[in-house]
């Protein structure tokens, strides 16, 4: 069922969260957005599930201030592990990454999946219980890579060591013959050139990021009409330099409006 929505939230522990607002961006061209990236507090993967929810709690508190009609949690980490606390906090939609993924996974026909995300998400089981609730016989192989989002977060999306280290990180789904890879962060799709490369063509490659933008998309109704120009308004815990001139290359755009926000005031 769609609803009227004309300003989108998004967040996300840094830059990986671009992949969902360029998605949505593309889907979507006539509804305001607002991206909070984190990146003060990078990378979400390694904390804990109770510093997880309290981050994600003060990053939606931040967004809903902005008058926002939807929230998208753009980090599997934080779906995993807050999405039911941001339920009960919010007033308004919010949709979470991991679901939309799962079901992107067996709407494919995968049968022989593999699942990689940062640690914290891997150990959460949530896609491998979402996957095995809606479709019990898929075979699953689950692999955290911690390396991958600070590598991204430095812009070697195809650097050689990326390779090197995506190579050690998928050596066991190789040897396990997956016909589906997950991408189970919203960083990874930005390694999609190197892992496709590694994985060969018959293997199928899942951008969760892509995917949540669909869900949003049957969720979001008919914008104003008054909306002629959509507007997307960037607000980082850190506001450097390189994490804009990195944005710019994933959006394919000028990022205009940009603001330093401290999220733990």
């Amino acid at each position: 069922m769609s609803r009227t929505v004309q300003r989108i939230g998004v967040f996300d522990s840094g830059i990986g969260g671009l992949t969902v607002l360029k998605s949505l961006m593309e889907l979507l061209p006539h509804t305001n957005m607002v991206y909070l990236g984190d990146c003060a507090r990078l990378p979400y993967g390694t904390k804990s599930p109770k510093t997880i929810v309290h981050y994600s709690l003060q990053c939606s508190r931040f967004l809903a201030s902005k008058d926002i009609d939807l929230l998208v949690v753009a980090c599997n980490t934080a779906s995993a592990h807050a999405l039911g606390a941001l339920e009960q906090e919010l007033e308004i939609p919010v949709v979470g990454v991991i679901e939309a993924g799962a079901r992107a996974v067996i709407d494919s026909g995968g049968r022989r999946v593999g699942v990689i995300g940062t640690p914290t998400t891997i150990r959460s089981g949530a896609y491998v219980r979402i996957m095995h609730e809606i479709e019990p016989d898929l075979e699953i192989i689950s692999q955290a890579c911690p390396l991958f989002v600070p590598l991204v977060e430095e812009g070697w999306f195809q650097d050689e060591i990326t390779e090197l280290v995506a190579r050690r990180y998928l050596s066991g789904m190789i040897e396990a013959r997956i016909d589906t890879l997950l991408l189970g962060c919203t960083h990874y799709p930005l390694l999609k050139g190197i892992l496709g490369n590694i994985m060969g063509s018959e293997v199928q490659i899942i951008d969760s990021a892509f995917s949540i933008a669909r869900v949003v998309e049957e969720i979001v109704g008919t914008p104003a009409k008054d909306l002629t120009h959509a507007e997307v308004v960037y607000y980082l815990s850190d506001l450097s330099p390189r994490f804009i001139d990195i944005g710019e290359v994933i959006l394919g755009h000028e990022m205009k409006y940009v603001y330093d926000v401290d999220l733990c005031v």
